[in-house]
């Protein structure tokens, strides 16, 4: 009597201390290149911002599309008259919005609960501002690690890189980023998919015409991120809100 007491009470405490198997989560799929051929897809990070019309406007004259990666509250908040009404711009002109954080924190230093602060945020603003759910998120400086791709799954979002960096952030010329762009073409690699931010004067009136000059030379099609990977843009669409006193940074 008193073994079996004793065997009873030593499996239980094992089961006790016994390890559990740590739950793994899900990882959302990282882009880093086109998957149709002979597509470049240019994407624009850190607006909405005043140079918006003029970028979508060069690449409506090309017959070109662009993606524009939105904050919340970077260079201003998302919810200011003028910035929503440049949201709606890209979009009502057929171009693709997506998610680039909040405030363009690197999502790497943050905690879980501060990661999907930083997506849910900027996501419930596009789709009170233009009815969309994106299906797609580039994380600020193109930082990730697995807790980020975990959130972003849990989201049903795709993170997005690039594999080719004009060089506007971090101070190149216009002669610099012309040439990083006709280096790139001329080897003439299936896909291309461009980093250009908005927020640069130079990058909008000088070398984006300049590189989709150069890119529909060399047989390029200018498409939206969901188009050269042969997906859709949103996990869903709705209809737009009604402004009111929630709508702040």
């Amino acid at each position: 009597m008193l073994f079996s007491v004793l065997t009873a009470a030593l499996l239980a405490s094992l089961s006790i201390a016994a390890p559990t198997s740590p739950v793994k989560r899900q990882l959302a799929d990282v882009v880093y290149s086109c998957t149709q051929p002979n597509t470049v897809a240019l994407t624009f990070d850190d607006g909405p911002w005043v140079y918006m019309y003029d970028i979508v406007n060069t690449l409506n004259a090309a017959g070109a599309k662009g993606t524009f990666f939105f904050n919340g509250n970077n260079y201003d908040c998302i919810y200011n008259n003028d910035a929503m009404d440049r949201v709606r711009y890209a979009y009502n002109n057929g171009h693709q919005v997506a998610s680039h954080t909040w405030s363009h924190s690197d999502l790497t230093t943050l905690s879980w609960d501060q990661i999907h602060d930083e997506m849910w945020r900027v996501e419930q603003a596009l789709e009170r501002i233009v009815g969309v759910a994106p299906a797609f998120m580039r994380p600020p400086y193109g930082n990730f690690n697995d807790l980020v791709r975990s959130a972003s799954a849990i989201r049903g979002q795709s993170l997005v890189i690039w594999d080719f960096d004009s060089g506007d952030s971090v101070g190149a010329s216009v002669a610099e980023s012309e040439s990083r762009y006709r280096s790139t073409i001329s080897q003439h690699p299936s896909t291309i998919l461009p980093l250009n931010h908005e927020t640069y004067e130079t990058t909008a009136h000088q070398v984006l015409p300049y590189a989709i000059q150069q890119l529909q030379a060399a047989g390029y099609r200018l498409v939206t991120l969901a188009e050269c990977l042969g997906e859709q843009p949103y996990q869903w669409t709705t209809a737009p809100g009604t402004p009111d006193g929630s709508w702040t940074c």
